[in-house]
């Protein structure tokens, strides 16, 4: 049974920017470079016939590449007990209308809509005993990060196995964004 959800994967310099926020953050355990992604739609797991349906389904969008930029850095958590930090991925009209469809057309196969409402970021690391001062220290030294923008020309269906996050990831299917929309 696959754990599946779409992604944009991240350009070789963009990893390289995100290297360098690695560190100094004491109880972070933090990301491979090659499992940095921007989660589009967690889809959990599946059974086969339903993976099937998801990457055909899929398979139908028609958009035009995205321009992804990166900029600032937040925490995921609450207040006494954070647990992952992320660079910020601005939330353009282009990247949350491709999400939006997403979200529909999993929705009209029967699968569950997404019960958080869609932040796009980058998990940097994962949290485990990180205190909310480690935490404000860490965003406070690096919270003026950014990365050049670079050009999305493909989304990708991905699978995990089950595990404490941060990969490993293949790639299941590869959908390209090179179509303008439909007049």
């Amino acid at each position: 049974m696959p754990r599946l959800f779409t992604a944009l994967t991240l350009p070789d310099d963009v990893r390289m920017w995100l290297t360098g926020l690695r560190g100094g953050l004491r109880g972070a355990r933090f990301i491979d470079p090659e499992n940095y992604h921007i989660t589009l739609r967690f889809i959990g797991d599946v059974d086969e016939r339903t993976a099937d349906e998801v990457a055909d389904a899929l398979s139908r969008i028609r958009r035009a590449p995205v321009t992804v930029r990166l900029n600032g850095l937040g925490s995921f958590g609450n207040k006494k007990k954070p647990h992952s930090v992320w660079a910020r991925v601005e939330p353009t009209p282009a990247l949350m209308e491709l999400q939006a469809e997403q979200e529909r057309i999993l929705q009209r196969i029967g699968l569950p809509a997404e019960a958080r409402r869609y932040t796009p970021h980058v998990t940097v690391a994962r949290l485990r005993g990180s205190t909310p001062k480690d935490v404000a220290d860490w965003l406070t030294i690096r919270g003026g990060f950014s990365a050049p923008p670079f050009e999305a020309e493909a989304f990708d269906l991905l699978s995990s196995r089950d595990s404490v996050g941060g990969g490993p990831y293949v790639r299941e299917e590869r959908y390209p964004l090179s179509m303008a929309l439909a007049a």
